[in-house]
């Protein structure tokens, strides 16, 4: 049994727009989502053993935030990469729990084909930034991963994190 962890990055500033896109940080907005979801992975006792981020800072920031245990492989490949070579990148894979941080469409395109059926949350289809996905596999290794081939066992965004008030 294989899981896989979907994130796109938290929030991005625009701010200062002489920045290059690879080095946009999180905004403030971005920084708080990513501490709820620190939270609730800790909640949740998610722990992934191989983690795969683009080397964009808003998503090494978001992944920083997060305060996992895992040392993150830090790969050109995932920044700004279709579907279809982030599904290459997993297939790749060696973790029991992988997780993957990333952009959209890519990241988010990826729910979408791995998934064997959508979850019932109106925000799946365009997946904010912030979102997540976990999916579980019935895989001996990555290796054999396939379309469709994932259950859903988790889908929210930073709303849903969000205290209310």
């Amino acid at each position: 049994m294989k899981h896989l962890i979907l994130l796109r990055h938290a929030k991005s500033s625009w701010n200062n727009p002489e920045l290059e896109d690879l080095e946009r940080p999180l905004n403030k907005r971005g920084k708080r989502a990513s501490g709820d979801l620190a939270k609730w992975f800790r909640q949740q006792g998610w722990t992934p053993d191989q983690v795969l981020c683009s080397p964009a800072l808003r998503t090494r920031e978001t992944l920083e935030r997060l305060k996992l245990d895992a040392t993150p492989e830090i790969r050109e490949d995932i920044y700004e990469a279709p579907p279809g070579a982030l599904f290459a990148a997993l297939q790749g894979a060696v973790g029991e729990t992988v997780m993957m941080v990333g952009h959209n469409p890519g990241i988010g395109a990826l729910a979408q084909i791995l998934a064997r059926e959508k979850p019932d949350h109106p925000r799946f289809d365009d997946y904010p930034t912030g979102a997540l996905t976990i999916l579980r596999f019935d895989l001996g290794d990555w290796a054999g991963l396939q379309p469709g081939s994932g259950e859903v066992v988790e889908f929210l965004t930073p709303h849903d994190l969000a205290p209310a008030g």
